[in-house]
């Protein structure tokens, strides 16, 4: 049976430095009859971010709101408001981003999940919650079920134009699944924390199901954390994929589609540090200090050089910045 809506949704927004965008994320989101709560956590910012989220609540008393002492990141700030929250269900809201009308009715009424997500429009750091003309629907029918294979392949990069980038989504959790298998977000993570939230829930046997329709607008901006791919950001990573590797394996007797899948997002970060680690080596000692510390790792010179090659024809086809009205992740 689907669940039946009702006012159980907590809704949580981490946010740093997001005076100029917050006030859209909590007006979206306690505009929707079936959110309990709205838990802002105002992540050390040093604007007036917590102003400006209070101004947008207008005296709701839904809203509630922590202040961190520290800056620690978008996982450590959710597992802050996960600690607080009431609802039986958990939606992660970015502080840029906002959801549109119904959203959390359409996914409520989706039968036999614990998580349960929907299509996400980029648009234009400009766009608003008031400048969205008729919403573009993706083709295709039907519930998407998503495993652990399928979910892991589509956030494998390389130029694939199919690749769904899967671990953008923002999905309705059931908050009890998380209780009972003790699961939060890693903290040591500052890239990719909700696509190893996901990994974990679904090694641990969650049922994942999407839907076409769209219900969440994300802001695309050049700057974004998830941009940026620190150094230290990637290789937390990689220690996360190598820590699902060997879950999965330790769990499950002998090779699989799912073990190969996660196989290859392990060696698929490696050689995205490995680039990463090679250029900050370049910044710091120069082309030929950098070359001669490749060197002393052989292992490394073929993802080196295919990272540069692939950074030069990007450097020749540019990705176009999305326009007001952007492409879906599930579009197909």
């Amino acid at each position: 049976m689907p669940d039946q809506a009702s006012p159980s949704v907590s809704v949580i927004i981490t946010a740093y430095n997001a005076q100029a965008t917050i006030a859209d994320a909590v007006r979206s989101a306690l505009a929707q009859p079936e959110v309990a709560e709205v838990i802002v956590v105002d992540d050390a910012s040093s604007d007036d971010t917590a102003g400006a989220a209070t101004a947008a609540a207008a005296g709701d008393a839904r809203l509630v709101m922590i202040r961190a002492g520290r800056n620690g990141g978008p996982a450590a700030a959710r597992n802050l408001a996960l600690g607080v929250a009431r609802g039986g269900f958990v939606a992660i809201l970015d502080a840029d981003d906002f959801v549109l009308p119904g959203r959390f009715a359409r996914l409520l009424a989706v039968a036999d999940w614990d998580l349960v997500a929907d299509n996400i429009l980029f648009v234009t750091e400009a766009t608003g919650p008031g400048d969205l003309p008729p919403v573009p629907q993706a083709t295709g029918t039907g519930i998407i079920d998503i495993d652990l294979n399928a979910f892991v392949r589509a956030n494998l990069s390389g130029g694939d134009s199919n690749r769904h980038e899967w671990g953008f989504l923002k999905p309705l959790i059931r908050r009890d699944f998380l209780t009972r298998h003790g699961l939060v977000y890693d903290e040591t993570l500052r890239l990719g924390e909700d696509y190893d939230l996901y990994v974990r829930m679904l090694q641990a046997g969650a049922r994942f199901r999407a839907i076409r329709e769209v219900g969440y607008a994300a802001r695309w901006r050049d700057d974004s954390l998830s941009s940026r791919h620190r150094t230290a950001d990637l290789a937390a990573l990689c220690r996360a994929s190598e820590s699902h590797l060997a879950a999965y394996q330790a769990a499950h007797d002998g090779p699989d589609q799912a073990a190969a899948a996660l196989s290859d997002h392990r060696r698929d970060l490696r050689r995205r540090y490995v680039l990463r680690d090679f250029l900050d080596c370049r910044a710091r000692r120069g082309r030929a200090g950098a070359i001669l510390s490749a060197l002393r790792h052989p292992g490394r010179i073929v993802p080196i050089a295919r990272g540069i090659l692939a950074d030069k024809l990007a450097a020749r086809h540019p990705r176009t910045r999305p326009t007001r009205i952007g492409r879906l992740l599930i579009e197909d």
